[in-house]
């Protein structure tokens, strides 16, 4: 049977992962499962990773620190979803705490206000515990904190 799966030199792997990985930052995991995609041995594979590692186009640190930031500012997620996204992702806990220490409590609040009052004007034409259980859902699922979530829930629809 014909395979028409490319196979590729430890060469043309480091250039195409070098690619993958000047287009965005990427995580060691992400770097692991794209070089299995490629269909590359594990021992090129360690060899690729040491080799973008000494070229400075994989570095963790990096990864999750731009990772909080943007997923923080673009998509409004909560530090639950954040924490949750980067250890699926094999980020370190050292790493984690470092990246969250880079939103302040101040940017952090005013974004769940303005995420939380803006989420609830669009709820519209159903019962007060509805809107209550949308607004609490939809937060939740964005990683923020419960206590904050249900707080703000019962202070918006009171």
């Amino acid at each position: 049977m014909f395979n028409s799966k490319k196979s590729y030199t430890v060469d043309e792997a480091l250039s195409k992962i070098q690619k993958y990985c000047s287009y965005q930052d990427r995580c060691h995991k992400e770097v692991e499962q794209k070089l299995k995609e490629m269909r590359v041995i594990s021992e090129a594979s360690n060899q690729i990773i040491m080799a973008l590692i000494d070229g400075d186009y994989l570095n963790e640190e990096r990864f999750a620190l731009a990772f909080v930031r943007g997923k923080f500012k673009i998509k409004k997620w909560g530090r639950h979803r954040l924490i949750s996204e980067l250890k699926q992702r094999n980020i370190s806990k050292y790493l984690i705490d470092k990246a969250l220490k880079q939103i302040s409590d101040a940017a952090y609040k005013d974004t769940f206000e303005s995420l939380a009052h803006k989420r609830a004007a669009s709820i519209t034409g159903v019962s007060a515990l509805k809107k209550k259980k949308k607004l609490a859902d939809f937060l939740l699922r964005r990683g923020w904190e419960s206590s904050m979530v249900y707080e703000k829930v019962n202070q918006v629809f009171k």
